[in-house]
């Protein structure tokens, strides 16, 4: 159960309902919205981060949903992995890419520049000082400074609204492999995903 009440979208400031185009979404695509809800001048910030972040990115759909996949993993945000955007789907993400993220450096199926792309999310979201001179310069080798902008700034959104998820534990319209937490941590490439918007 969510630790944090839900507030249904016809409860919602009619600006935020509008901006979020919450009379479209399903259950699991109001996500933690339901929850910013109860503070409706941060929920429209959060909606407007969100899509200025996405406005202009230059950065692949691909390469976008497989770093916030990863960041997902370690910060055990169990909505943030079981959901795939269907702009992601549509660019060639399938389960088996997925399941790529088990072990990325290793996985044939990823790019070099994803692989650097996950060694710094990977980095972000779990040792962030040891962030150094090389990994960007490897970065540099496949991104360009706005890239580099672009990632950054997605890794930081995954980060932190990926472990706000995690903290207020929403999990009741995931599918049930996402729900159990009695077997302990949960990976994206284990369960049965949803497809959304």
């Amino acid at each position: 159960m969510s630790r944090i009440s839900k507030i249904e979208p016809a409860d919602w400031d009619a600006d935020l309902r509008r901006q979020f185009h919450a009379d479209e979404a399903t259950e699991l695509e109001l996500g933690l919205m339901r929850m910013f809800a109860h503070r409706p001048a941060i929920a429209k910030g959060i909606v407007a981060l969100g899509s200025g972040i996405k406005a202009d990115m230059s950065l692949s759909p691909r390469l976008v949903e497989l770093v916030r996949l990863r960041i997902a993993f370690h910060n055990q945000c169990r909505s943030c992995m079981a959901i795939r955007y269907q702009e992601a789907v549509d660019a060639g993400v399938s389960e088996e890419l997925v399941c790529s993220l088990e072990k990325p450096m290793e996985a044939p199926d990823l790019t070099a520049a994803e692989k650097a792309a996950l060694a710094y999310g990977d980095r972000f979201a779990t040792d962030h000082l040891s962030i150094n001179d090389a990994m960007f310069d490897d970065l540099r080798q496949h991104f360009t400074e706005q890239q580099l902008v672009e990632l950054g700034v997605w890794v930081a959104f995954c980060v932190g609204f990926g472990r706000l998820g995690a903290v207020w534990d929403m999990t009741e319209e995931l599918p049930t492999a996402y729900q159990d937490k009695s077997a302990g941590p949960v990976t994206p490439w284990s369960g049965e995903p949803v497809v959304v918007r």
